[in-house]
């Protein structure tokens, strides 16, 4: 049996409304139409209190299919939730800081914007690599012959003009 799209889980969850006092969005591999079986459906959000965010979401979604959470200790101490609903696997993001400023946003906007200029080429060599078992970040960053790690080199390029963005897709062959 197939999953529903990621815009019907999504949807069908109501997780956006549920998490709309910490202007959830959504992002990651499924809305960049790179997802293979095992993606997941991450949603960041801002919360600035963090214990105030992790009760709201243990209260909505503690009785999901192998629901945890947890906190990082290091920088800023985001929380991160994880389950399975709507034959997803959920992850939930909730940092202190405004998601138009977190790094996985940045990411997801960087990876949107090489998506639509490379076209149809990169697009199959970043899933090439999904396929053979890579996070996004690692496939992006291999699709483009970045070396060094992949999520601070996506990150420091996230703040790039179209130009130096189409000059990585040129010189890895793209364009």
């Amino acid at each position: 049996m197939s999953r529903p799209t990621y815009l019907e889980a999504v949807k069908g969850l109501n997780i956006l409304t549920t998490l709309s006092r910490y202007d959830p969005h959504v992002a990651g591999t499924p809305p960049l139409g790179l997802d293979v079986p095992t993606s997941d459906i991450d949603i960041l959000c801002h919360a600035l209190d963090l214990d105030r965010f992790t009760t709201h979401v243990w209260n909505a979604f503690n009785s999901s299919a192998d629901f945890r959470i947890w906190q990082w200790s290091g920088g800023d101490k985001p929380v991160i939730a994880a389950f399975k609903a709507e034959g997803w696997q959920f992850e939930i993001f909730g940092q202190a800081r405004p998601v138009e400023q977190q790094r996985g946003w940045r990411h997801f906007l960087v990876e949107q914007r090489l998506i639509r200029l490379g076209g149809k080429d990169f697009v199959e060599a970043v899933m090439a690599f999904r396929r053979s078992g890579m996070k996004t970040e690692p496939a992006f960053a291999a699709a483009l012959d970045m070396e060094g790690d992949p999520y601070e080199l996506l990150f420091d390029i996230a703040s790039l003009d179209e130009d130096a963005l189409v000059g990585f897709l040129h010189k890895a062959g793209y364009i």
